[in-house]
């Protein structure tokens, strides 16, 4: 009698059978068979199916419990779908098995081609996963692979110091310092072949001798160092512009989209100056003392000014973010310094307390005339040039931050009153009065 395996089947006929009494798997079988008979025509009989190989050897697994029998009936079958599922149907026409009532329920029929299918496409996805990783790379990888190499290997040694550069340094007008040989690698590996070390905190000779002939950008860390090493390079060398990775990241862990928003976003050797604290004669002033802001952010740099930063009149126009004060007193007669017994009126504290809380997260300044008139907003990093700037005829200055030597300093410089802020270092001095939100 030929026989299929439930591999070499198309579907397989999955049935339940409860029976109420003991029987042995035999007396199942039989009864399959037997109850069947003629049921279907001759084209369906079962056991002419069987012998010639399109119903498959039928399983029984049965258990017995408080003497009664639970099991499975599994049916291979290489017939159509149609013919599978009135096999399947006829199963459940069986009421009797041996001398006990019996009934039988399909729970489903299972589409063997469906499983293969699947296990085909994980492995293939196996099979295609091991052949990327373990063959050879595609022309353009190698292309790449080659290219990168070369590069590389462009690193040379320029000037008296030996120093670590790229291969255009003479080619090029521009040039660009870095603080350490792997920044060079990165840079050269990235597409940049004007680019030199300084191997070191102190700026060599040949940088110095470069500074007079080509246009020196200076990138840096993103740390505490970097900020040293401009620091003395805008004292040393002549430096037209400066750029910083990324807050505490290094150059050589940039990637390249990275590297080029970051010079895209250089500011001038000025403008570092000033966020610096760095007078023209490479004397540190009072503002060294606070923290560089001259990295870029979000790939601009900080004097970048958007939209949001100009005051809207209540007629909708906008007006230029600063404007001169207007001079209440003649120069030589400065306005008296108002001592910090003097209390605010109640129109000066509500106006104060609006401004804080319109200035809320925008990490901002007001600044105010006497007539509680708001001359400009500026940025935090920005306050400190803009009030020498203006130069007087300031009253107050409210800013979401928090208030610290260096500033109370600066406006008992000025004639600066009143100094609000969200927090603040200090206490009220004899010329300034800081106030804070919960003060207000």
């Amino acid at each position: 009698m030929a026989k299929i395996s439930p591999v070499a089947a198309k579907y397989i006929i999955h049935s339940m059978i409860n029976i109420e009494g003991i029987v042995d798997r035999p007396d199942v079988i039989g009864a399959i068979f037997g109850q069947t008979e003629g049921l279907l025509g001759n084209d369906l009989e079962l056991r002419e199916l069987q012998r010639s190989g399109k119903i498959g050897r039928i399983e029984v697994n049965t258990t017995t419990s408080s003497g009664k029998t639970k099991g499975e009936i599994i049916i291979p079958s290489s017939l159509d779908k149609t013919e599978t599922a009135i096999v399947a149907a006829a199963l459940e026409i069986i009421q009797r098995i041996g001398p006990c009532n019996a009934t039988i329920a399909v729970q489903k029929i299972e589409d063997i081609r469906i499983s293969k299918r699947s296990f085909v496409i994980e492995r293939a996805k196996a099979l295609l996963k091991e052949l990327t990783e373990n063959t050879l790379p595609d022309s353009q990888e190698l292309s790449y692979e080659v290219a990168q190499s070369v590069r590389m290997m462009e690193v040379v040694e320029y000037g008296r110091e030996q120093l670590a550069a790229g291969p255009d340094i003479d080619g090029s007008d521009e040039v660009i310092i870095v603080e350490g040989r792997a920044d060079v690698l990165t840079l050269l590996k990235h597409g940049f072949k004007n680019a030199i070390s300084m191997n070191g905190t102190s700026c060599p000779q040949t940088i110095k001798d470069l500074s007079r002939k080509k246009a020196l950008t200076v990138f840096v860390d993103g740390d505490r160092g970097g900020d040293l090493i401009v620091r003395e390079l805008l004292t040393v060398a002549d430096i037209d512009f400066v750029c910083k990775a990324p807050d505490g990241k290094e150059v050589e862990e940039l990637t390249k989209k990275e590297i080029h928003k970051a010079l895209r976003g250089k500011i001038t050797a000025e403008q570092a100056k000033l966020d610096l604290g760095i007078d023209s004669d490479g004397s540190l002033n009072i503002d060294s003392l606070r923290k560089p802001t001259f990295p870029t952010r979000n790939g601009r740099p900080n004097n970048y000014r958007k939209e949001s930063d100009y005051r809207k009149e209540p007629e909708g126009e906008n007006r230029p973010m600063f404007r001169k004060p207007q001079e209440s007193a003649p120069s030589s007669s400065p306005r008296p310094f108002l001592q910090k017994e003097r209390k605010l009126s109640p129109a000066e504290r509500k106006i104060f307390k609006e401004t804080l809380e319109e200035l809320f997260g925008t990490k901002g300044a007001c600044i105010f005339d006497q007539k509680l008139t708001v001359l400009g907003k500026v940025p935090l990093s920005e306050l400190a040039s803009t009030v020498k700037s203006l130069n007087g005829g300031m009253y107050a200055i409210a800013l979401d931050g928090t208030i610290d030597l260096d500033l109370v300093r600066l406006a008992e410089k000025l004639g600066i009153s009143n100094l609000i802020g969200t927090a603040s270092k200090v206490k009220d001095t004899q010329k300034v009065t800081v106030l804070t939100e919960d003060r207000l």
